[in-house]
């Protein structure tokens, strides 16, 4: 068939990700004409990427969303021009693809006898749930991609539905004005309508979305983008597996899924991405998977030692590294200089030890990296870097040492599981950040752990010129500031220009500016394109497990998870600190200590109860 095709793009920060040109010159193939539509302005570099795939491109002001994209691209083509055309593809942005060819889909679409169709669909339903004054939703096909060929492109009623498209206004107005009403409309004055993906071969109203594992298992050539920002309850109560649906595309398609990666930390929530798409491994302590990694990765070391007397401890861990590693080190004084190197000399899988002793202490180990060990991230001699410090904690007893043992444990364990990591950076190349997930035994993180430092990180993230969602209640982080990472997923962080002086008299308090750093590393790599991905030994798998669900029974169960007290009134104080300090360190710093004062008055009386 001779095509055209009119493809709607939006994007608020005027970038075209290589997804959709990959999307694009996917389908260049098979139409005579491309045609792109943009809402909203697009920058120099992403306009003339555009124009060397397309054939026209048209940047107009972002009103009407992908609706009046469309009506743009058929009023710009003209209706005389249509009639050259036996088919009009129209589609948008909001899917991957093509997950599997689509010479497949259009093979099987162009024996089908219809007026129009599309590749995927949602069927009936009852009640309505977006018009109460309806009964019933109608079937129809989803608008991220339908056809429409020259008996219905050029027909009256086709050019009268696009002219007296009413205004769109919101996202719901293109659903209740146009793709739930389109199909039916024409349907009912007598054109013949197919589908791609067929819902009625599946047991949901939506399988490109609710099913999409299965419409992956049967080659579906889209993914659609939502699933990694929806609702993570909603894939929850559905049971909605994109995580199967990823390994499906890995292991069956040539789809490159780092196009995923390196575009959906962009629009995406990072706890909600890393919820939906399970970006979690648990990798095996005990046997390496073969690395194909053609050229050994060039790895540094950089380790913050303000405890000497953990220097023997840190380095059992370091050297379950591959050998041929950097170690560099980062203290406060020449006297603790002189007893890490005494450790140190035994360091037999280092290609050489570096000992800096840093010009101020304030800021402690963040400090010491971002100043001190800047240029090492920054000249490119690197390709990964593994970033530790001497973490006692001794203001948290024995949830310290716990605390510790999550960090090094789950990021050096053993030669194996290291070796493992490593793997995970050689097969993904959108993978720019490895830590361990949250810290949750012994520290009462779930669901609230800014701790008052998320103004900080937006203020932050406004001067480093972040591009990125910030989490609305427990932000992806690595805490306790030790993790993996590619240099290039982290240059904007060490690239800015800190200066002792940013963190004199910082206190290690949240609300401080090392705490703000700490939680803001994660939205760094996913800014530059990269995503995280979070790591546990099959030990600590187990563990976190575990205590999760049971913390979870006692929530369910109307107890408050935190520490297994089962006192309402700690609950209800629990719940007036999280509204009242949430937005503002001030507050925060003001009522922590009555705060610990009335949960301690809490525990008693729990305990006597």
């Amino acid at each position: 068939m001779k095509r055209l095709a009119i493809a709607f793009h939006y994007d608020e920060n005027g970038k075209v990700e290589d997804y959709y040109l990959h999307l694009l010159e996917s389908l260049k193939p098979f139409v005579e004409h491309m045609m792109v539509v943009s809402n909203g302005f697009l920058d120099e570099e992403s306009a003339d990427r555009v124009s060397q795939i397309v054939d026209r491109l048209i940047v107009r002001e972002n009103r009407g969303f992908d609706v009046w994209a469309y009506k743009a691209g058929l009023t710009d083509i003209g209706w005389e021009r249509l009639a050259d055309f036996d088919e009009v593809l129209l589609f948008n942005h909001t899917f991957y693809g093509p997950i599997f060819p689509f010479s497949e889909m259009f093979s099987q679409m162009d024996s089908e006898a219809c007026d129009f169709w599309g590749i995927s669909a949602h069927r009936a339903m009852r009640p309505h749930p977006f018009n109460s004054m309806k009964s019933e939703l109608p079937f129809h096909l989803n608008s991220h991609f339908i056809a429409v060929r020259k008996p219905l492109h050029q027909s009256e009623a086709f050019k009268l539905y696009w002219q007296q498209m009413s205004r769109i206004d919101s996202y719901m107005d293109s659903i209740k004005k146009h793709e739930t009403v389109f199909t039916k409309h024409f349907e009912d004055i007598g054109y013949r309508c197919s589908v791609y993906v067929d819902p009625n071969n599946y047991k949901t109203n939506y399988p490109v979305l609710m099913e999409v594992d299965k419409t992956i298992e049967n080659r579906s050539p889209i993914l659609k983008r939502r699933l990694f920002f929806q609702d993570t309850l909603f894939l929850d109560r559905e049971a909605i597996n994109l995580p199967r649906a990823l390994c499906l595309i890995e292991k069956n398609s040539e789809y490159d899924l780092s196009l995923v990666w390196r575009s959906i930390g962009k629009v995406a929530k990072p706890r909600t991405l890393n919820s939906n798409s399970a970006l979690m491994s648990v990798l095996s302590d005990e046997v390496a998977e073969v690395n194909m990694v053609e050229e050994p990765f060039r790895i540094a070391v950089i380790a913050h030692i303000f405890y000497p007397e953990m220097s023997g401890e840190m380095l059992a861990y370091v050297e379950n590294i591959p050998a041929g590693y950097d170690l560099i080190v980062t203290t406060d004084t020449d006297e603790k200089k002189a007893m890490i190197e005494v450790s140190m000399a035994g360091a037999r899988g280092a290609n050489r030890v570096i000992i800096h002793v840093v010009d101020s202490n304030d800021g402690r180990d963040t400090s010491a990296l971002l100043i001190s060990c800047r240029d090492y991230v920054l000249n490119g001699e690197y390709d990964l870097v593994c970033r530790v410090h001497s973490k006692k904690s001794p203001q948290d007893g024995a949830r310290g040492d716990q605390f510790k043992l999550h960090m090094l444990d789950n990021l050096l364990y053993s030669k194996a599981y290291v070796e493992n990591i490593i793997r995970l950076f050689a097969e993904n190349s959108a993978i720019g950040l490895v830590m361990p997930p949250i810290v949750h035994i012994g520290y009462p993180t779930m669901g609230n752990s800014w701790f008052g430092n998320k103004d900080n990180v937006a203020l932050l993230a406004e001067e480093l010129g972040l591009k990125i969602h910030l989490d609305d209640d427990m932000p992806v982080a690595p805490y306790g500031g030790m993790y993996w990472f590619r240099p290039l997923a982290l240059r904007k962080l060490f690239a800015h220009e800190w200066k002792w002086s940013d963190f004199a008299g910082a206190r290690h308090k949240d609300g401080s500016l090392p705490y703000a750093i700490e939680r803001i590393v994660a939205y760094v790599a996913l800014d530059a394109g990269y995503v995280f991905r979070h790591v546990l030994t099959p030990s600590h798998a187990a563990r976190n497990y575990t205590m999760l669900e049971a913390k979870l029974s006692a929530f369910y169960s109307g107890q408050s998870p935190n520490y297994g007290v089962k006192s309402a009134f700690r609950v209800l104080v629990l719940a007036l600190k999280r509204a009242t300090t949430r937005r503002s360190p001030f507050l925060f710093r003001i009522l922590r200590p009555p705060y610990r004062a009335i949960i301690a008055v809490g525990n008693r009386l729990a305990r006597k109860a």
